[in-house]
């Protein structure tokens, strides 16, 4: 049986977005569109984060986002979304939390979106550098198996000192002095691409922001597109991970824009909230 088959679990529609207060404590990642020096750094930088998390989740190399089977309810072959497709959606959000991170997801189709959709948010923030913060985001949305697997790869990936040094951040995580390091995510859409009673597949179409902001920053703040698929299974009562693969893109085109200045960029971080709730 499947989880949009069960009485009272409501189709799995898309994402709508809310962004409240930011939880997670403030600095994130984006950037304009700048020189051709720019773009190599950021490359580098991506890159570089990639590696870190590849290293802590290597899986069996299969690319669950890309199965055939959604729960979209696109046409035949998949490619005509439903008139509804970009109409707000989805039940009343969960009001609890641990540690900040917004827990108690719907044991449904919807609630396994909402789930990724956040958990994306937690691992793409600036607490997945601090050590501390770290172990409680991964204790918290990671199944109990998978999060003791996994946490010696991820003290490794965000602890190493050539990695932080790259990305232009101190020993221990933090940025230098009148640079303020931003690592955002900001899921933009979700989709089921397989789900039972009690596990799911989820993947999360997003943009990122990441790197430093600040007149002396080498890494200035650039936007990525990513997909992530997660394998998700129902754990005491709630909906974690067990595993993830990422992928480029989509990429939209981009417009011609000009870069803002470093310090309108820290000043956006500072004063909007993040991204804490979709679906």
């Amino acid at each position: 049986m499947s989880l949009g088959d069960e009485p009272g679990y409501p189709d799995t529609g898309h994402t709508r977005t809310r962004l409240p207060d930011d939880p997670y404590g403030g600095a994130s990642r984006r950037g304009g569109r700048s020189s051709s020096r720019s773009l190599v750094t950021v490359v580098g930088v991506v890159v570089l984060l990639i590696a870190a998390i590849a290293f802590a989740n290597r899986g069996d190399g299969n690319d669950s986002s890309t199965s055939s089977t959604t729960a979209n309810g696109g046409g035949a072959n998949g490619s005509q979304p439903k008139t509804s497709s970009t109409a707000a959606t989805g039940t009343k959000p969960v009001e609890t939390k641990s540690g900040g991170i917004p827990t108690g997801f719907a044991h449904s189709a919807q609630g396994a979106q909402s789930a990724a959709a956040n958990y994306s948010v937690v691992l793409g923030s600036t607490d997945m550098f601090v050590t501390a913060k770290r172990h409680a985001i991964v204790s918290t949305i990671y199944t109990p198996d998978s999060a003791a697997s996994k946490q010696s790869g991820l003290d490794s990936a965000y602890s190493s000192e050539k990695f932080l040094t790259n990305i232009g951040l101190n020993k221990n995580g933090t940025a230098p002095t009148g640079q303020a390091f931003i690592s955002r995510v900001i899921p933009v859409g979700t989709k089921v691409t397989s789900a039972s009673t009690n596990a799911a597949t989820v993947a999360v179409w997003y943009t990122s922001l990441f790197g430093l902001s600040g007149a002396s920053s080498t890494n200035p703040v650039t936007e990525s597109w990513y997909t992530t698929t997660y394998q998700l299974t129902w754990v005491d009562s709630d909906w974690k991970i067990v595993d993830f693969q990422q992928k480029d893109g989509p990429v939209p085109v981009g417009r011609d824009q000009q870069s803002s200045t470093a310090d309108d960029m820290t000043k956006a971080v500072e004063e909007f909230g993040g991204f804490t709730y979709a679906r």
